[in-house]
């Protein structure tokens, strides 16, 4: 049998920061439990926001031409998606917002085009979400959690696990915690598995 494909999506501006360190832990324990993951790192791509043209209501198709295409083109094809962004201001960073709204044409195709019942589709792929943010609050992650669960909707994706860590800040932090890094791995192997 083929194994699964995953692809990891990071969302961090910062290359080495918490959750890029996080997610490249998950990725790890996915390898080592025989799955293929293919890495996407959004801030070395060329994606514009959505613009808002709507030329997507013809075929679900965004009309702008970068970067976007592929990436949606490599999730749709995978079983899995690993998705890891820090908190700035309570949501997710720019570089994934600007993914997830991009990903507006798919829901055109989904709930207009293909007229999918609101709520009445079937996962055809899991999802884990790595998040980290520099302050304790209480509801740090609660608005994030609701916009992933959504992106998640118009991608046919299932949250299986998130990871979610406060009080890390500066590049580094995380290497501090290495109960944090094991756990990341041994969820990545656990989320393959399941796959």
């Amino acid at each position: 049998m083929e194994p699964p494909k995953i692809v990891a999506i990071y969302g961090s501006p910062r290359r080495q920061g918490n959750t890029a360190t996080l997610l490249s832990r998950a990725v790890q324990g996915a390898r080592d439990s025989g799955a293929r993951v293919e890495e996407i790192v959004l801030r070395d791509l060329k994606i514009s926001p959505c613009l808002e043209i709507y030329a997507c209501k013809k075929d679900g198709r965004c009309a702008i031409k970068d970067d976007f295409h592929s990436v949606v083109d490599q999730i749709l094809s995978a079983k899995g998606l690993m998705l890891a962004s820090p908190i700035f201001f309570y949501t997710v960073s720019a570089h994934t917002k600007i993914l997830m709204d991009r990903c507006q044409s798919l829901w055109v195709k989904k709930y207009w085009i293909d007229k999918v019942p609101f709520g009445q589709w079937e996962p055809k792929r899991k999802g884990f979400f790595i998040s980290v943010g520099a302050t304790k609050g209480k509801k740090l992650f609660d608005g994030t959690l609701l916009t992933v669960k959504y992106f998640f909707d118009v991608l046919d994706v299932e949250l299986f696990r998130s990871l979610l860590y406060r009080g890390l800040d500066f590049e580094g932090d995380v290497l501090k915690h290495p109960e944090y890094l094991e756990e990341a791995y041994l969820a990545g192997k656990t989320f393959a598995e399941a796959l």
